[in-house]
């Protein structure tokens, strides 16, 4: 394994973990309950309104504001940071082969298939 294949586990598996709990207060679920006028509120609103007045146990909307008031689990942590890990590594892969296939297009040096030969110039 490359050592920036490493470095892009690394940043990806660590970067997951810490995003999560930001990304969750972002969106209004917060410590202190779900935040007026949110995302959050306008989520638990749709899911009152389809259960006929309550959220209903274990529903995503119940979930994601559990994991927001208390945060997540190590359990859950480490499974978030093994995906954001394969993700990292994935993405840091990908974006070495792009930008081979972009240097291999640009060099200057390798000929076209689609070029002629260019005639010997005349000797004096």
């Amino acid at each position: 394994m490359k050592k920036r294949t490493i470095i892009g586990a690394a940043i990806g598996g660590v970067g997951a973990v810490i995003a999560a709990p930001i990304a969750l207060s972002a969106l209004g679920f917060t410590g202190a309950g779900i935040a007026a006028g949110s995302i959050a509120a306008k989520m638990m609103s749709a899911a009152a309104i389809a259960n006929g007045g309550g959220v209903a146990a274990g529903s995503l909307v119940a979930t994601l504001q559990s994991v927001g008031a208390v945060g997540l689990s190590a359990s859950s942590n480490i499974i978030l940071g093994s995906v954001g890990a394969a993700v990292g590594a994935a993405v840091e892969q990908a974006s070495e082969t792009l930008l081979e296939f972009i240097k291999q297009r640009r060099d200057p040096t390798e000929e076209s298939e689609d070029s002629e030969p260019e005639d010997d110039p005349p000797n004096p």
